[in-house]
């Protein structure tokens, strides 16, 4: 404990005792409890005021920021976000680590969470995230993202976003982002981002929401479960809000977009074309004439080639390539074709009159 405790010193005591449980530890969590208080004192907590909300009324959401070594790049550190939305009567916790907390990452997220809920709660609390509420107007009016707008009209739910400097306002998504890192993130080993989700939403189907939790004194997916029926239907189509680019044509072909690189066919003229960025897919449009549809890249520094974008260059490299032994001839020449034996008698013939070939 003093180990773990020295190396990271935020590691919850339930995590903890999950640790050295398979190594024999046979007490309770109380005794466990005392031993790392007297290690790590515990400081004074701020007084909050909370404020709880109806069932289905109100979720919370934010991001926060992580850095990680993955076992796959171990000279690398990486910054990654995680990407949290709680439910305000139930506590249930719906989160995923991503790369980036732009507005596409986050419509895409959003989307994830309802599908994964099963419905939509009326409100949802924001801190002044720049991808969420773009400032404020005239007499205070809260601007928000036109995208985010979208979102919100589509499934039905009425953003809301913090006073300024008072982010204690969104305890209950502030919270679990502490309670994530000291229970879930810290001391733990993750090959890559797609593993580092794998485990935690492993540990969130069977330690975070299948806890007591300490204010509610319910189990949160037991709670959950009653909080369901209120939540907002599911709308019936998808959502499809498009965020409109300009981008430059590199030499290869290809155009960046959100740090990755997507192609265009071959034969396109313009040098600047529009894309328009969906939760899904990236649509590239040159002159209003759509050329190009490729499925979002989830990471950094990637690349999509469509096979049919290259084939003018396999063609000519078709062209250029050897005969492999294939005759050439002109076009309306007839090549006939003999046996062996033919050529074989011949060379004998022509030996025989004393001529050269």
């Amino acid at each position: 404990m003093r180990e773990r405790l020295a190396a990271f010193p935020e590691l919850s005591i339930p995590r903890l005792l999950r640790e050295i449980r398979p190594l024999g530890y046979s007490g309770g969590r109380t005794m466990l409890g005392d031993f790392v208080r007297e290690v790590r004192p515990v400081a004074a907590p701020a007084f909050e005021v909370r404020f709880e909300t109806e069932p289905g009324q109100q979720a919370q959401v934010d991001f926060a920021h992580f850095k990680v070594v993955f076992d796959n790049e171990p000279e690398q550190v990486r910054v990654v976000w995680l990407f949290s939305l709680v439910l305000g009567h139930s506590r249930y916790l719906f989160a995923r680590f991503c790369l980036h907390q732009d507005l596409q990452t986050l419509l895409r997220l959003h989307v994830q969470a309802f599908e994964h809920l099963g419905g939509v709660p009326r409100e949802i609390l924001y801190d002044r995230m720049k991808s969420a509420v773009l400032g404020e107007g005239e007499d205070s009016h809260i601007v928000y993202n036109r995208s985010l707008l979208g979102l919100a009209a589509h499934y039905g739910f009425m953003p809301l976003a913090c006073k300024p400097y008072r982010a204690k306002t969104k305890g209950k998504v502030e919270r679990p982002y502490r309670y994530i890192r000291q229970d879930f993130f810290l001391g733990a080993h993750f090959a890559d981002l797609e593993d580092l989700n794998a485990q935690l939403i492993h540990w969130l189907d069977t330690v975070a929401n299948a806890r007591v939790h300490a204010t509610t004194e319910r189990v949160v997916a037991e709670h959950f479960a009653q909080e369901r029926p209120r939540l907002g239907a599911l709308p019936a189509g998808a959502f499809n809000a498009t965020l409109k680019l300009e981008r430059r044509i590199s030499h290869e072909g290809m155009v960046s977009v959100g740090g990755n690189r997507y192609s265009v066919p071959e034969g396109t003229r313009s040098r600047t074309v529009e894309v328009h960025t969906l939760a899904q897919e990236i649509r590239i449009f040159e002159n209003a004439v759509l050329i190009a549809v490729h499925p979002v890249l989830r990471g950094r520094r990637q690349c999509s080639v469509l096979p049919a974008h290259r084939k003018l260059a396999r063609a000519a490299a078709q062209r250029s390539a050897p005969s492999q032994g294939k005759p050439f001839t002109r076009a309306g020449e007839a090549v006939a074709r003999r046996p062996l034996s033919f050529y074989d008698a011949l060379g004998k013939r022509l030996a025989g009159s004393g001529r050269r070939t």
